[in-house]
């Protein structure tokens, strides 16, 4: 039995580290893939931020003029800033709404060239289409990086629980060997 614990505690330190590397790569990963990009939050105060509903505004203010470089920061610039802006743009209509009835009307415009009226609805949706997909799309991209964030922190929470497993481990295997240097050799256990 103190064998099986000898093993069982190197084996729980073997994945305390590698769970700790995963969450260090996770953790590393979305800043150098995030800082590049250079996403500011509004700055406090700004017009930006002011217009963004009290629970949005919240969110964001306690970021309000910083880099977005962690999934945290993602989540909250996807979420409450990018999300809150989509849903404002065609009556809260997604990408994929107005993606059908854009292409319809410039359809309808292309048949009906004279109609200066349509073409122009049909100009004002074809917009709406592509500010719809930026958004939705970084929307998207940003929430990637957060779920790739989340899984590397629920990695170091479980790095933490494998090395705490492995220390109370450790001990029981050294009072184990203990026990066995006390107990004479023709005791039965």
């Amino acid at each position: 039995m103190t064998a099986m614990g000898l093993g069982l505690t190197i084996f729980l330190f073997a994945t305390a580290a590698l769970l700790n590397w995963g969450a260090s790569f996770a953790s590393q990963s979305v800043t150098d893939q995030l800082t590049p990009q250079k996403i500011m939050f509004p700055a406090p105060d700004s017009e930006g931020l002011n217009a963004l509903p009290a629970p949005d505004k919240a969110a964001v203010e306690k970021y309000a003029g910083q880099q977005v470089t962690t999934g945290e920061q993602a989540r909250v610039y996807a979420t409450n800033y990018i999300g809150v802006h989509v849903k404002g743009i065609a009556g809260g209509k997604t990408y994929s709404e107005v993606s059908g009835e854009a292409l319809g009307k410039m359809a309808a415009s292309k048949a009906d060239p004279t109609n200066a009226a349509l073409a122009a609805e049909a100009a004002a949706l074809m917009g709406q289409r592509t500010t719809l997909f930026m958004g939705e799309t970084l929307k998207g991209l940003l929430l990637n990086a957060f779920a790739f964030w989340q899984v590397g922190q629920i990695a170091m929470y479980a790095s933490i629980a494998s090395f705490i497993g492995g220390l109370l481990m450790l001990i029981l295997t050294i009072m184990g060997y203990a026990h066995l240097r006390k107990t004479p050799s023709e005791t039965t256990i």
